[in-house]
């Protein structure tokens, strides 16, 4: 990392040290480029291939091989971002896909919305929210405490990288297709970030948006993200 170059405003921002936080990063609205910003702010983030598909076209010349890959990548604690790539070798495009991944991450918003449990920790999702992509359509709810994830396994892996412990859901349309599965999950949890709670639904749902620990760059803290967030 210490040979990075930053091309982009926020990179540079990041690389002296302006930025320290991935919430700060997001915040200033400034396209996210560079995937060594990710690596950087959040370098405990964690991967996982979604889908690997061989596509086979007959040309001319013979036959053209190419792989489609969909990864996910998230820290556990409220980052989580879906990236798709093709190419001819399968290495240099699952790292490809990772790094569309880091491009496309988002902030989600977590809470305890279950009116069944009112433990007050950020361990579910803090309303109902729905995504579609395609035929597939996926609902996702709050879970009381200790119900786990029961969604299916694309969804369980996309909620898990996210930081959602627990939560109910269902999909309809043709979920066979994992790739519109992953889309449809992955624009639910970005409803949670884009949809606008009252200060008061903030304090009885217990709604954190981001991370419940806060990592600076270069110097990780770890603590309440509500009284860092007021020192």
């Amino acid at each position: 990392m210490a040979e990075w170059n930053p091309k982009t405003r926020l990179g540079k921002m990041v690389l002296s040290g302006e930025i320290t936080t991935m919430s700060q990063a997001l915040a200033t609205k400034l396209p996210l480029r560079e995937p060594e910003i990710v690596d950087i702010l959040l370098p405990e983030m964690k991967d996982e291939v979604i889908d690997l598909n061989m596509v086979q076209r007959m040309t001319d010349s013979g036959r053209r091989v190419r792989f489609a890959v969909t990864s996910c990548v998230g820290n556990g604690d409220g980052f989580v971002g879906l990236g798709r790539a093709k190419g001819k070798e399968v290495g240099p495009t699952i790292r490809k896909a990772i790094d569309n991944a880091k491009l496309n991450i988002i902030e989600i918003k977590r809470g305890c919305g279950s009116w069944e449990c009112g433990c007050g920790t950020a361990h579910s999702i803090p309303l109902v929210v729905v995504g579609k992509s395609g035929s597939v359509e996926v609902t996702l709810k709050s879970a009381p405490r200790g119900i786990g994830l029961a969604v299916g396994d694309v969804a369980k892996t996309i909620l898990g990288l996210a930081g959602i412990r627990d939560a109910w859901g269902f999909a309809r349309g043709h979920t066979k297709t994992t790739v519109n599965y992953a889309l449809a999950t992955f624009d639910a949890l970005k409803r949670t970030s884009e949809v606008r709670v009252s200060d008061e639904q903030e304090k009885r749902l217990k709604i954190i948006s981001g991370p419940t620990r806060v990592h600076v760059a270069g110097a990780p803290i770890e603590g309440d993200a509500d009284a860092l967030r007021e020192a």
